[in-house]
């Protein structure tokens, strides 16, 4: 799949999110927070920092949940924009509530190393690739309304094998 038809999949995935919004008189699609997200990745291993995003739930207990992540190591720089949904099991927020969910991501990164295995240039190189990624984890709401969670990701595809990261989401 080439990039092109990459970004014209996800951005026609984002349009009908609002279709499917209206379809749900639960739905409650609108951007409610945002925090920080850090851990660590298999394959490349690296670290990964950035941001999570909440827009809410566009389907009963079902949240969009997109992130950014930047991860540094074994001779890569990667970007990760992802666009994961995630069904939560419970309604409560103040106790631990394991989620599942999944969805795709794009991924750009930049070898720095004749010796990375992929690099067959020989050279510092660049790369772009679609990946899929399914994920599970727990979260908790705090009193303030913030919201703690530590997740795992599987990468398949364009994406790292493993990613296991935690982060806190803070609403205003």
């Amino acid at each position: 799949m080439t990039i092109r038809r990459a970004i014209v999949a996800i951005t026609l995935g984002l349009l009908l999110l609002p279709a499917l919004a209206l379809a749900d008189p639960e739905s409650d699609v609108r951007f409610r927070g945002w925090g920080p997200r850090v851990g660590l990745s298999l394959d490349p291993d690296q670290i990964h920092f950035g941001a999570d995003m909440d827009f809410g739930n566009f389907a009963r207990h079902v949240r969009f949940q997109p992130n950014v992540e930047v991860g540094f190591g074994d001779n890569v720089t990667l970007i990760a924009i992802n666009f994961e949904a995630a069904y939560r099991f419970q309604s409560r927020w103040d106790v631990w509530t394991p989620y599942l969910g999944g969805g795709p991501g794009l991924n750009f990164g930049r070898w720095h190393s004749a010796h990375w295995p992929g690099n067959s240039k020989g050279h510092d190189d660049s790369f772009t690739g679609v990946g899929f990624n399914i994920l599970g984890g727990v979260e908790r709401g705090l009193r303030n309304g913030d919201r703690f969670f530590a997740e795992a990701k599987l990468g398949f595809s364009d994406a790292p094998d493993l990613k296991l990261t935690i982060g806190w989401t803070f609403f205003p």
